[in-house]
This record gives C-alpha cells, sequence and structure tokens, in this order.
C-alpha cells in the first residue's frame, strides 16, 4: 500500500472504502458462519485503526497564500493616527495639510472706485476704506492667493514630545500681476515648535496666533480678516500653558512694534521690552470662554528725541453652545489696542507738539451667530463697531469709527468641501474735528462668493 502523503484524506472517507469493500467480498465469505463474520469484521476494525494511524501521520496543514499572515510585536502605531497622508521618518511622524480656496468679489464704495490694492481687495481690512472721493462702478476681482499648506511633525522625547508647523499662503504678495500668469510669492503664515513637557506644561516658541487672539470665537465668514473688530494677529512669541482644572493658564512674551500718529515712521521699532500677556482659558459643557490682560511698551526715538509709554488692553471672549448652533462674543477695551484690534485700525497713541505720546483709549465688539439649517446648508450672522478716543489735537483725517455686518449662506458639498455666499457692509468714519471735511464717512458694500476645499 502507498503511503498517504499530502493529501486531505479523511478518516470518513476510508470508512467508506472499507465498507464498499465489505459489500463486495466473494459469496464464500458472505456464507460464512457467524462466528467467522465476527472474526472477519474484528479484522478489519483493526486494519481500519491502522489506516487512521497513517492518515493522521502523513497529514499535511493546507495554508492560504491569499491571507496576510499577522506580524508579531508591538504595533507601530503613528502619532497623527491611520491617514494615508501621514508619513514617518526616523523617529519623527509628519502629517501635510492646507486649503484651496477661490473667492470672487463684487465691491462698491460710495466713495471711490477701489479699496487699497492689493490687499483690501484680497482681504477685508477696515482702513483701506476709501473716504471722500467720487463713488466708482462696481468692481469685479478674483483671487486664489489665500490657498495655503501645511506640515506637521511630531516626535517623541525622553521628556514630553515636540511638535512643529510651518504654513505658507500668498496673500499681500508684491509678486506677480494679474495681466499674465498671476504668479504670487508664498509666505511664512505660522512657523513654530510647541514642546509638551508632561500633559500639564508646554512652550511654545516661534510665529503664531498672538495669546491676546481667540481664534475659537472668529465669526465663520468667507471674508477673511472680517469683522470690522475682529482681535487677530500673528507674531513671534514665547508662551507657557499650564492645564488647570476646567481651563488653563498662559504667559507670554511677544514682539513688540508701537504704530503711533504724528511721527516719521509706522511702526516705530524701537522698543526696549516685549508685549508681555496673561490669559485664562475656562471650559464647560456649553460654554468656552477666555479672559486676556496685555501691557506693552509703545515707544519711539526720532531727531535725537526718544519717548515711551506704558499700555494696556483687555479682551473678555467666548462660545456659548445652543445645541448644533452657538454665540459668539468679543470684547476689546484699553489705551494700547492699535494693532492687536481690527487690523491695526487704528494707531496706538499719538505724539503730540512736545513730543510726547498720548495714548488713546479704544473699545471693539463683536457678535457672531451661526445657524445650521440642516445636515447640509447653515448660515453665520456677524455684527461689530468699534471706536477710538482720539486727542484733539490729531489730524482731520484721523479714523475714529468702524463698523461692519456679515451674512452668509454655505452649503456643505462634502465633509471637507464649501460653496457659500457672503453679503459684507462695513463703512469708516474720520474725526473730522471742526468740519473741515466735506465728506468724512465712507462705506463699501461686498458680495464674495468663495469655493473652499480643505486637505
Amino acid at each position: 500500500m502507498k503511503p498517504i502523503s499530502h493529501s486531505k484524506t479523511s478518516l470518513a472517507s476510508v470508512k467508506l472504502a472499507l465498507a464498499a469493500s465489505f459489500v463486495l467480498l466473494p459469496a464464500s465469505v458472505q456464507a460464512a458462519t457467524h462466528a467467522e463474520l465476527e472474526s472477519e469484521i474484528a479484522a478489519l476494525k483493526q486494519q481500519l485503526q491502522q489506516l487512521a494511524s497513517t492518515v493522521n501521520k502523513n497529514r499535511v496543514e493546507v495554508v492560504n497564500l491569499q491571507q496576510t499572515p499577522k506580524r508579531k510585536g508591538k504595533k507601530n502605531s503613528k502619532t497623527f493616527g491611520s491617514d494615508p497622508r501621514n508619513f514617518r521618518l526616523g523617529n519623527t511622524n509628519f502629517s501635510i495639510g492646507g486649503m484651496l480656496k477661490m473667492d470672487f468679489n463684487f465691491s462698491d464704495y460710495s466713495d471711490g472706485s477701489n479699496a487699497a490694492k492689493p490687499i483690501g481687495e484680497d482681504l477685508f481690512v477696515p482702513a483701506t476704506i476709501p473716504v471722500g472721493g467720487q463713488s466708482g462702478d462696481m468692481k469685479f476681482h478674483t483671487s486664489a492667493k489665500n490657498s495655503r499648506f501645511h506640515i506637521v511633525s511630531m516626535t517623541k522625547l525622553k521628556q514630553g514630545h515636540l511638535k512643529t508647523f510651518l504654513e505658507y499662503d500668498f496673500l499681500a504678495s508684491d509678486q506677480g500681476n494679474e495681466r499674465v500668469s498671476n504668479s504670487y510669492s508664498p509666505r511664512v503664515r505660522h512657523a513654530f515648535l510647541e514642546w509638551n513637557i508632561d500633559g500639564k506644561n508646554s512652550l511654545l516658541a516661534g510665529q503664531n496666533w498672538s495669546t491676546f487672539t481667540n481664534m475659537k470665537v472668529k465669526a465663520e465668514t468667507l471674508v477673511l480678516l472680517g469683522p470690522a473688530g475682529l482681535n487677530m494677529i500673528r507674531q513671534e512669541q514665547l508662551r507657557y500653558t499650564r492645564k488647570l482644572k476646567g481651563g488653563n493658564f498662559q504667559l507670554a512674551v511677544e514682539n513688540p512694534s508701537s504704530t503711533l500718529y504724528g511721527g516719521t515712521e509706522n511702526p516705530y521699532d524701537d522698543n526696549s521690552l516685549p508685549d508681555i500677556i496673561v490669559r485664562y482659558n475656562g471650559f464647560s459643557a456649553d460654554f468656552d470662554y477666555t479672559l486676556v490682560a496685555m501691557t506693552r511698551e509703545l515707544k519711539y526715538e526720532q531727531a535725537g528725541n526718544s519717548e515711551k509709554e506704558q499700555g494696556y488692553a483687555l479682551n473678555f471672549s467666548g462660545k456659548y453652545k445652543i445645541g448644533r448652533d452657538d454665540l459668539r462674543f468679543n470684547f476689546n477695551y484699553g489705551n494700547a489696542l492699535g494693532r492687536y484690534m481690527g487690523l491695526n485700525s487704528f494707531r496706538a497713541g499719538a505724539i503730540d507738539g512736545n513730543g510726547n505720546i498720548d495714548l488713546i483709549n479704544q473699545w471693539g465688539v463683536t457678535l457672531a451667530y451661526r445657524h445650521f439649517w440642516n445636515q447640509k446648508w447653515r448660515s453665520n450672522l456677524a455684527i461689530s463697531a468699534t471706536s477710538a478716543d482720539n486727542p484733539n489735537f490729531v489730524g482731520a483725517r484721523t479714523p475714529s469709527d468702524y463698523q461692519s455686518l456679515n451674512a452668509n449662506l454655505l452649503y456643505q458639498a462634502a465633509p471637507k468641501f464649501t460653496i457659500g455666499g457672503e453679503y459684507l457692509y462695513a463703512s469708516k468714519e474720520l474725526e473730522n474735528r471742526g468740519n473741515v471735511l466735506a465728506d468724512d464717512k465712507g462705506r463699501m458694500n461686498r458680495l464674495q462668493l468663495s469655493m473652499k476645499y480643505a486637505f
């Protein structure tokens, strides 16, 4: 008998074969006595046991070659999850992302043909609203310069982990034109590293949103940098964060810069001290809020003269969730707000006839409401106003007040693909002491259509 090898012969098939052979036994065996039949059966059972033993001894395990064998050992999980866009180099994990955004603007000005180019057309900068000119026709402008790209890294250290963030966009570029190629230079938007020391303490160094800025309460507008009272500034800083029960505490020193009326430079870069900012972030189920206090030096040097003043600014902002909807607010006040509010709509102080710095009290408030109509459609409404109590010696064309209103309708075509339209109304009013100007208020109406895909 041939040995059985490399087969899936089962015990049941062997029994079947033996049973068939018994049926085909010769007639002499079938006619045997009962004792002889029992003897034959016993012999057949012994052969069956021997065959079964041989089958089990020669059985070969069948492997499914289409199934990938499982790897043993610890899973190599990535800091950023299993997204295929993420990759690893050495002991550092990387993630890439950004967005592509296309804007189509129709702008109409009461006192001029257009805002200051290019920044006033690409963005909403309240200070660029023209005042005192002749009204022109509506202007159409398009831009893809708000598109951006970033790369994030995360490295595990012996103590904590290190995160880096580098982001570029193409706004405020002097390179390129609209005649042929529309080629514009990339610029650094964010560039910082953050060391998470032990889960409670962290240290950030680099260019990021100022600690005075609370981006969580920014209204969701298609118009970048709105509304008028927006508290939104990026700059170099060193920031310490300590997690607390129900919130966190932050202390930062940030890059100084002095914007003053009546000087020969704007801004002055003569500061001896950094801007110092203290912040507390509180969190709850439906309400997040932020309290910020800042003190900073306003200083200038010119023609052998050097003057400085120490000012302050306060911010209270938050977001309250109402189901899927939310209400956002932002309030600023101080005598050193200046460039920290409304994209430097006002300067922080003025140089008087004796060369002294007169700090200017300013305030700004913004309210925004976001409403979800359904899973695909949502709207945002934001109103904002700012004002400055200018000294009586400033020029007639010094701005004193700004207002804005944003209203939009957004369609979420896909999880990261948004299409929408927005109406923006904004105004700028000048000081005009003595009514020396025939026209001291300019208005802008803008309709913006946008398509944005985040990746």
